[in-house]
């Protein structure tokens, strides 16, 4: 590169660095919870205590419906404990080790809920069939009161994920799954109702396939976009194609390579490219670039480099199928 070009790149460096501090602290104002550890904090400790009662009532009841649902509510308890470390780490600043800080803990809390949930379904699913197989009398009365608990337990926490589900998928997973328990347990007050009525012990077990049905399916969605972004995969909401069109639209721009988007954090977006530029100044966008991808594309972390057609022939990267 040329002299010129060093220099426009560290003073795009300079101004980015300004711009992604910026957008960290306008995003978290605006549209992350004022303090999402706390309500991590307060939702494990509720759904724990609720855990040992439900596992308690469960045996003694015989339901493996509701020690099906516990082991679930057990589930989110642990995703909770990670998404709170999560948030813990991701305020550690960054080191000359770790120059991105610890933000990618937030993608791995999100796998690790998603693994463990998983798990628990295979669980759930293995007692049932057993369960199914040969149905056991169920205590409705013990699981009803218990069952209904939980709808209140596990919505009123959810209801503390509402607002902010949508701007990170730490929190999307916590109010997905907590909702998701909500609706279980009332189908478990539902089941307790039917078997009081009919007799029909395999409802139970016939419920609990529900709920590990239910939980896979819920649960997928998470571990495919966890799973992508631990792979540095585009994020769900973007598309690669979206932003190599506005990046060419640009005045002066005739090409882009090089191009690649992936998660700092569930909520931090970082972009790399080259440009390649006309010689009429193209890289004049480079002070007005990064508040442009931020505002259309939630891209908080920019870097790019600028070159002339001449510099673009020469660029080992230029081909779409190296890295």
């Amino acid at each position: 590169m040329t002299e010129s070009h060093d220099h426009h790149d560290h003073d795009h460096h300079t101004h980015d660095h300004h711009t992604h501090d910026h957008h960290h602290h306008d995003h978290g104002h605006h549209h992350a919870p004022a303090n999402p550890g706390t309500a991590f904090a307060i939702g494990a400790a509720v759904n724990l205590a609720f855990v040992v009662l439900e596992v308690a009532v469960g045996m003694a009841a015989n339901s493996i419906a509701l020690v099906a649902d516990a082991a679930h509510n057990l589930g989110d308890v642990l995703g909770l404990g990670l998404a709170l470390a999560a948030v813990i780490l991701s305020r550690r600043p960054p080191t000359p080790r770790r120059t991105y800080g610890w933000g990618r803990s937030s993608i791995l809390a999100a796998l690790a809920n998603a693994a463990v949930l998983l798990i628990s379904v295979g669980a759930i699913a293995l007692e049932a069939v057993h369960r199914l197989l040969e149905p056991q009398p169920v205590q409705t009365g013990l699981v009803m009161a218990v069952a209904a608990a939980g709808i209140v337990v596990n919505g009123g926490t959810a209801l503390l994920f509402l607002r902010d589900r949508q701007r990170d998928l730490n929190i999307r997973a916590q109010f997905a799954h907590l909702a998701g328990d909500a609706l279980i347990s009332l189908g478990v007050v539902v089941t307790a109702v039917a078997i009081r009525f009919t007799g029909l012990y395999w409802l139970d077990p016939l419920v609990s396939l529900l709920v590990a049905g239910l939980i896979a399916i819920g649960t997928w969605g998470l571990l495919r976009e966890s799973l992508g972004l631990a792979l540095d995969a585009v994020p769900a909401r973007l598309r690669h194609e979206d932003v190599a069109a506005y990046l060419t639209t640009l005045p002066g721009v005739t090409e882009v390579h090089d191009l690649h988007i992936w998660g700092l954090s569930t909520t931090e977006t970082a972009l790399t490219a080259h440009l390649v530029h006309d010689g009429i100044r193209g890289e004049d966008h480079t002070r007005t670039l990064p508040e442009a991808l931020r505002r259309r594309f939630g891209i908080g972390h920019v870097t790019v480099q600028w070159e002339t057609a001449a510099d673009a022939v020469l660029c080992h990267l230029r081909p779409d199928h190296v890295v």
